[in-house]
């Protein structure tokens, strides 16, 4: 029964999973559908963090919108998610940056990692 569900989820896959960490500021090219259209909406925002595994890896990301902090969460390898896009890498020493949330302003930034 395990092999069944393993065979399954792999096909489910992307092929090319982007690479980004937790801190990393990204664009995420989300398909909307409305009525009988679709069209791709762009989020940008601080990924605060990443759980899950194989195909129920998830992602949320953080951005402000008019002073009001808005978190969406994102499947990894959802067909509604276009692509991700990393706009500056973030330099972080925790996994989960859950203490971003209560921050405001040049606090709730993230350092820019540099190689």
């Amino acid at each position: 029964m395990n092999d069944i569900i393993k065979s399954i989820e792999a096909e489910q896959l992307k092929a090319e999973a982007p690479q980004f960490n937790v801190g990393d500021t990204v664009k995420v090219y989300g398909k909307i559908k409305e009525g009988n259209r679709e069209r791709i909406q762009v989020f940008e925002g601080i990924v605060l963090k990443k759980q899950g595994g194989g195909v129920r890896e998830t992602f949320t990301v953080r951005k402000n919108s008019n002073g009001v902090g808005v978190e969406k969460t994102w499947p990894l390898h959802s067909p509604n998610v276009e692509k991700v896009e990393v706009v500056r890498r973030g330099k972080v020493r925790r996994a989960k940056l859950n203490y971003l949330r209560g921050r405001v302003g040049k606090r709730a930034k993230v350092k820019e990692l540099v190689r």
